[in-house]
């Protein structure tokens, strides 16, 4: 069973939103999407200062089974990214939440995050899929 943190909010494209105090955001794929991939190998990631709409392509995470794109959960500009990611992008699959984060974003409007699943939402859309 996949973890899903009740406090992040879900893309239907499997990134999660972590809204800090600060109004920036950690974005990172789910733990259901990196198991799903199987052992990353490369983490292409966003530039800092770049800005990015909703459904933006933000990134590409590759395993050795296959690529996917990272899309933008929410619109903004990314004020930091993991940049461990790039000598070690295991990191997403052993701590998808933690130290697997992979860019912050400043929020262009916080309304957005109500346009993103719950934790409930997402592990239902999970179960529709199987």
């Amino acid at each position: 069973m996949s973890d899903i943190r009740a406090e992040l909010r879900y893309a239907t494209s499997h990134e999660w939103v972590r809204l800090e105090d600060d109004g920036t955001a950690y974005v990172g794929i789910s733990d259901h999407a990196q198991d799903a991939m199987g052992d990353l190998v490369y983490v292409e990631l966003p530039e800092v200062g770049q800005a990015l709409e909703v459904t933006d392509e933000a990134g590409v995470v590759e395993s050795v089974k296959a690529a996917s794109d990272i899309y933008a959960p929410v619109s903004g500009e990314i004020v930091a990214i993991n940049e461990a990611l790039e000598d070690t992008p295991e990191l997403v699959n052993q701590d998808p939440y933690g130290d697997g984060w992979l860019f912050r974003i400043r929020l262009n409007d916080k309304a957005e995050l109500e346009q993103l699943l719950s934790a409930d939402d997402y592990r239902t859309q999970l179960d529709s899929e199987d």
